[in-house]
């Protein structure tokens, strides 16, 4: 049993992991990997998004190694190819955020099977097959961090996006079917629930008075998240400090969820 005399901020260090961030280079995604960057670890980022560079920098002057990788997490063998390469350029593979998502919208009339397919096999298939080639070099090792990046959708319905709410719904389940098998290894599995952010994607919403202030009413904080309220979030999650916490998804929303 560990002794509560020996609890630090050196649970929350990942100095020395190795992590793979999905879509990690652009939007939220590029604040989980300068949060990991910072707390220690070396992150590989695969994108279909090219690196512009900004990203390597964030993640270099904290010390961090960084390794960007141009590949479609959707292309068969896509998945494994990503994780063997985690393992050959820094030895190992320790923590694992699926971040990479779509959210096409359109009413349900115009919603057809071309915009389904397209969004469950990024938000949720990919996430499958990214965590099952993680899971089996964290089974053998006996630890490892897989971070799921779901959504207020995951609870909510969601007008003009029933893929993308269908798809968080399934994230957060397999969020829990994973932990329910994979934690007698110690391996965590967790959710992370954005609500409403700031970023280039909701640029739309916010610019509108209309539509912005509808969003500010429904969110106690009575303003709109920053990346850099998600950061805290993974690397809790990523580190020593959550080794209890499992099946959990934790919402980053500014108090949405309650109103």
């Amino acid at each position: 049993m560990t002794d509560i005399r020996d609890f630090g901020m050196g649970f929350f260090s990942i100095k020395g992991k190795n992590a793979v961030v999905t879509g990690g280079n652009t939007g939220l995604g590029r604040a989980f990997t300068l949060a990991l960057a910072t707390a220690g670890a070396n992150v590989m980022v695969p994108s279909v998004v090219e690196d512009d560079g900004c990203t390597r920098e964030l993640v270099e002057v904290h010390g961090s190694r960084y390794e960007f990788l141009k590949a479609d997490i959707t292309a068969t063998g896509a998945p494994k190819e990503i994780v063997d390469a985690c393992v050959d350029k820094f030895g190992s593979i320790d923590i694992l955020v699926n971040c990479a998502g779509i959210c096409p919208l359109a009413e349900v009339l115009d919603f057809g099977r071309d915009k389904w397919d397209a969004t469950v096999a990024v938000n949720l298939t990919a996430a499958f097959e990214m965590s099952y080639e993680a899971a089996r070099h964290m089974v053998p090792q006996r630890s490892g961090k897989i971070i799921n990046i779901c959504s207020v959708f995951s609870y909510l319905g969601g007008r003009w996006s029933s893929a993308y709410a269908a798809t968080k719904h399934g994230l957060a389940g397999f969020t829990k079917a994973y932990c329910d098998e994979l934690a007698e290894h110690n391996v965590q599995v967790n959710g992370i629930a954005p609500g409403y952010y700031a970023t280039e994607i909701t640029r739309q919403t916010r610019s509108d008075p209309v539509t912005n202030q509808r969003v500010l009413d429904h969110i106690p904080a009575a303003r709109w998240g920053e990346p850099l309220d998600l950061m805290g979030a993974v690397v809790f999650l990523a580190s020593q400090a959550s080794d209890y916490v499992n099946g959990h998804v934790l919402s980053v929303d500014g108090g949405y969820l309650v109103r």
